[in-house]
């Protein structure tokens, strides 16, 4: 009986294929964005996604595990994230009870019990650790919104990123068998530092042009009539040119497909539009800016753009 392939012969072999991967999951990637990601497979190294919030940075990580067949950690960013969250932390409560539990019957030595207490069984993985000890077929690793973190997270990511280990003091160094396929996310909400960025292969995620966010909508708003679809991207795609403090991401055009498709619209109005904003705009300022004579001119702009 063959053995099993190895984990890189079911990676994409070329750019199409690896875009023809993500469509097959529900991704409608730009050829760019499928280049980095098959460079980034290819040469094993992170893939640093950056780009407004809602273009569908994450959703690659989602798709790519779901795609490959392999499991998603996720490790989402936030203010004060520390080692515990990230890596690793101590079983306390454990190893409270079996320090008492030796101190009652003295059948160990303080020596032998200090490296029992600090070994495998009363260790916590988090999801960076998790990662690394994924085996021979590594998971997809999602750090997720980076730029949330605090920058000394960045500084000790440099070990994972650049050796693909860490450094447990009271074990020693964990490494991984293989590397995991890492893509981290930023929304640019603050610069990340480029000793980080130096270990990654980068690309920035922009808005669709409206042939590719239609074919999006077309896939994950199948309840959408055809024309509301066209008559929903032409509105957006317009209505990303004015000075907002927000601009709707893909994800804002696909709630708002899928929300007049719940109202049972067959096309846009400018009573149906402003009704509905508070889909696709989320500061009141930007509602109050557009509602009225803006959803007019923006949806006489789209119905006569879609007439055809």
């Amino acid at each position: 009986m063959a053995s099993a392939a190895p984990a890189r012969s079911r990676l994409p072999g070329s750019i199409d294929e690896t875009a023809a991967l993500l469509a097959a999951a529900g991704y409608v990637a730009e050829r760019s964005l499928a280049t980095a990601l098959f460079l980034a497979l290819r040469m094993e190294r992170p893939l640093f996604l950056e780009g407004e919030a809602g273009v569908g940075k994450t959703e690659v990580a989602k798709v790519l595990a779901r795609a490959l067949e392999r499991r998603l950690v996720r490790l989402q960013c936030y203010e004060g994230l520390d080692i515990a969250a990230a890596v690793y932390e101590w079983n306390y409560p454990r190893q409270m009870l079996e320090i008492r539990l030796s101190e009652s019957t003295g059948l160990a030595t303080r020596p032998a019990l200090g490296r029992d207490i600090y070994s495998e069984r009363f260790l916590i993985e988090r999801p960076l650790l998790a990662a690394l000890r994924g085996g021979a077929t590594p998971p997809v690793l999602l750090i997720d919104e980076i730029d949330r973190a605090d920058e000394p997270f960045e500084a000790y990511l440099l070990e994972v990123l650049s050796d693909w280990q860490v450094t447990i003091p009271e074990i020693g160094t964990v490494s991984a068998e293989r590397p995991p396929v890492v893509v981290i996310t930023s929304n640019r909400t603050r610069e990340i530092h480029d000793a980080v960025k130096r270990r990654c292969l980068y690309h920035w995620v922009n808005y669709p042009d409206a042939e590719r966010e239609l074919a999006i909508v077309r896939l994950k708003a199948p309840g959408a009539a055809e024309a509301l679809s066209r008559q929903v991207v032409a509105f957006v795609q317009k209505l990303r040119t004015m000075d907002l403090f927000k601009l709707p991401g893909v994800a804002e055009t696909i709630d708002w497909a899928n929300a007049l498709a719940a109202l049972d619209a067959r096309a846009i109005d400018p009573e149906l539009v402003d009704d509905t904003l508070g889909v696709l705009l989320k500061y009141q300022d930007d509602v109050a800016r557009v509602r009225g004579a803006d959803v007019r001119r923006l949806t006489a702009h789209a119905l006569a753009g879609t007439a055809s």
